[in-house]
């Protein structure tokens, strides 16, 4: 395992054209990719459906071809959801190989397991089948990424203790979020001795666009440093975090990230704290007081996501108007791609009012959603 704590995430590139992002700027690629190796770092993480589908031939171009295998680390993901069926992971396997230009992959992991794509998974037979792999030599370490509750990570490790490490979203802003658990599912990960790689640690960049009252605090204590810096090293501070991903698409953030990581230094008491109350500033700005139970969507005539849309809610009242863009998109796609009412189709029977435990005026807030995403 590498010992510097910074990876390369290729999820998001530089792009040859603004209009269509879907081509990716090479030339570009490669020079931030040499930055990040000429200063000793090796981790790059990548899968096939990044990029439009064009991140793993990026890294093949970028770095496979540009240096020897021993320079690098690559990781690269079993993505069930791509797939029709089990037959496909074979093919799907031999041609991420082709697409990064490498004979074997460092790590492999299965990608977004929650509790049903994991029984998918031992369906399909696709843990055995990344086993097979490593036995061949393809792969060198298994595991799997994670969006679901703690409890539900605790029954697959007691499952499938032959896992090696597992990648989390954690950040300070989801440290106690009752939603992403990352404390709890970080703590899971300690109990079964399995080192964690970070995902997320800026929060899809939104903790580099804090509200005004967090940036002050951050910069009065450390004005030299981004405000994002602060959330990549307390991901790093913890002691069973093994490595931090952070999508780098411009020069800028690849400066940033290895102007403190690459002589890192956990956080100390008092920047903890500091952390902490950034955390508080940024809750307190929370438009929902949502649990994400969903209790409230069982029997909604009309199958409204609720949790989702006031999730999307909170998003622009916690990290602004700058939000609103992709929050409007992710609301498109629950309502157009994945067929869920819109909030607008409400029909004020109430009885998600009835079943929320935190009595909640809900029909009031999705007034407020189709107003805000329709």
């Amino acid at each position: 395992m590498s010992v510097k704590k910074l990876g390369f995430g290729l999820m998001r590139l530089p792009a040859v054209d603004e209009a269509d992002k879907s081509k990716v700027d090479v030339e570009r690629v490669c020079h931030l990719a040499d930055r990040f190796l000429a200063e000793g770092f090796t981790y790059f993480d990548t899968a096939a459906c990044y990029h439009s589908g064009n991140s793993e031939q990026a890294f093949r171009e970028a770095v496979a071809k540009r240096y020897p295998r021993e320079a690098y680390t690559i990781t690269d993901k079993l993505s069930l959801f791509m797939l029709k069926e089990a037959s496909e992971m074979p093919g799907f396997f031999e041609k991420q190989l082709e697409n990064c230009g490498v004979e074997y992959f460092d790590y492999y992991l299965l990608h977004s397991l929650d509790e049903g794509a994991a029984k998918q998974a031992e369906e399909w037979g696709a843990f055995d089948f990344m086993l097979e792999k490593k036995a061949k030599g393809l792969v060198k370490h298994v595991g799997f990424s994670f969006h679901d509750k703690a409890e539900v990570l605790d029954k697959i490790l007691t499952r499938h203790p032959e896992m090696e490490y597992v990648q989390l979203q954690l950040n300070y802003a989801d440290w106690e979020d009752s939603e992403v658990q990352s404390r709890k599912c970080y703590e899971v990960c300690v109990k079964y001795g399995k080192p964690v790689l970070v995902m997320e640690p800026i929060k899809g960049g939104m903790l580099a666009n804090v509200p005004a009252e967090a940036e002050v605090l951050l910069k009065g204590a450390r004005p030299e440093m981004s405000v994002a810096s602060w959330a990549i090293r307390f991901a790093a501070s913890q002691e069973n975090v093994f490595m931090v991903l952070s999508g780098m698409s411009d020069e800028q953030q690849v400066e940033d990230n290895l102007s403190y990581m690459k002589d890192f230094a956990p956080l100390s008491d008092e920047e903890k704290d500091l952390v902490a109350k950034s955390a508080a500033i940024i809750k307190s700005k929370e438009k929902v007081p949502c649990t994400g139970c969903r209790y409230c969507t069982d029997g909604c005539p009309m199958k409204i996501a609720i949790p989702d849309y006031f999730k999307l809610l909170n998003r622009i009242s916690m990290f602004g108007e700058g939000q609103l863009a992709s929050a409007k998109s992710i609301y498109k796609d629950r309502t157009e791609k994945e067929g869920h009412g819109k909030a607008s189709d409400c029909v004020g029977c109430r009885q998600c009012e009835e079943h929320c435990p935190q009595h909640l005026p809900i029909t009031e807030y999705l007034e407020e959603a189709a107003k805000t995403f329709e």
